[in-house]
């Protein structure tokens, strides 16, 4: 089961492999897929030859977690991969797959793939920022403009679409936004109507603009003319298709709550709207370590530092001069060289 935001290689990573293994890729939004039975349609492929099927945008299918699961135990020895934007999948069929299927994220691009796609040493080591080894940082200062590249990650490399073309990868990122939230959200929300779309895309909007990451639940009720309940249903809906972050304090577990900070998941975003920059150094170190499969809450007081890092490494965020306040670490940009309890921003794109 492969998920992970759209526009991030999942259908190029299966039509490659697919090639490879002999197995049947086609995608289930196809519209000459639509009107077939899934079962019945990779049935035939498996007496056909194909020694396996590659179903991508698996949530488009009539019924598809009942058909997948008959096909799984139909065919014990074929090989059955499974595909689909965010975590859609996971929402709609888990119950039924999660013994059956290995489940397997896509994420954004880190700096270091970043850099090794634009051609630098294809060697470019991993790093743990709190553990830093002196000779693995010294090989990526020595043989990469890390800070230029660190740049353009920034505005336009968490998704290999740069490689297309990177003077359109704004455009291409705002179309996989749009269609985040016209095709995808309805799977989780239902009864949407064309005004909790444009909510939807006012929230990106304002979140793209404001330089304060978080939004005022009752002027957001009063402008859209919408229930909080409601609101608190697309939030939740929102970060599940991958187009917010939302950052909380530890033991916030309430379904009503937008947490203590909210972010775009993806940081070139912001660029790509033209919004405001202030928040993108802290959206990056959210999605860094998120993206690295590390935890990340709020700080219960900012005014001592910014996150909490697995539970006990406290970080602040800032720029070339920024203080630790009262964090074990500070990571600062538009830095260089980690000295001491400093943290350049770049190496948390180096930590996959």
């Amino acid at each position: 089961m492969l998920t992970g935001p759209r526009g991030t290689g999942k259908t190029t990573y299966l039509l490659k492999r697919s090639a490879q293994d002999n197995l049947l890729y086609f995608s289930a939004d196809n519209p000459l897929i639509s009107s077939l039975s899934l079962y019945s349609l990779v049935e035939a492929a498996f007496m056909d030859g194909y020694k396996g099927v590659m179903i991508d945008e698996i949530h488009y299918a009539k019924d598809w977690s009942r058909h997948v699961k008959s096909i799984y135990d139909s065919f014990p020895d074929n090989i059955i991969w499974i595909s689909d934007s965010s975590t859609i999948v996971l929402r709609k069929g888990v119950a039924d797959l999660s013994r059956r299927f290995i489940s397997r994220r896509l994420p954004l691009l880190s700096l270091r793939e970043y850099s090794i796609l634009r051609g630098e040493d294809n060697k470019l080591p991993v790093l743990d920022p709190f553990a830093l080894n002196k000779t693995d940082v010294n090989h990526i200062l020595k043989n990469t403009p890390v800070l230029k590249l660190h740049r353009e990650w920034l505005d336009h490399g968490f998704r290999p679409i740069f490689l297309e073309d990177p003077a359109a990868y704004s455009e291409k990122l705002l179309s996989v936004i749009e269609k985040t939230i016209a095709m995808d959200i309805p799977y989780l929300v239902p009864q949407l109507t064309q005004g909790h779309l444009r909510f939807m895309t006012g929230v990106i909007g304002h979140l793209a603009k404001s330089n304060i990451p978080t939004l005022a639940v009752n002027s957001l009720c009063n402008e859209w003319g919408i229930g909080k309940e409601k609101l608190y249903n697309l939030l939740d809906a929102m970060e599940n298709a991958q187009l917010i972050r939302v950052v909380r304090k530890k033991n916030d577990h309430s379904l009503q709550s937008i947490g203590a900070k909210i972010f775009l998941h993806d940081p070139s975003a912001y660029a790509a709207i033209q919004g405001d920059t202030g928040c993108v150094r802290e959206a990056a170190t959210v999605a860094a370590f998120q993206e690295a499969g590390r935890n990340i809450l709020a700080a219960h007081d900012e005014r001592e530092y910014d996150f909490v890092i697995d539970g006990k490494l406290t970080v602040e965020v800032g720029g070339k001069s920024k203080k630790a306040k009262k964090a074990a670490f500070v990571i600062r940009d538009h830095t260089d060289i980690p000295t001491g309890n400093v943290i350049p921003l770049w190496v948390l794109g180096f930590m996959y």
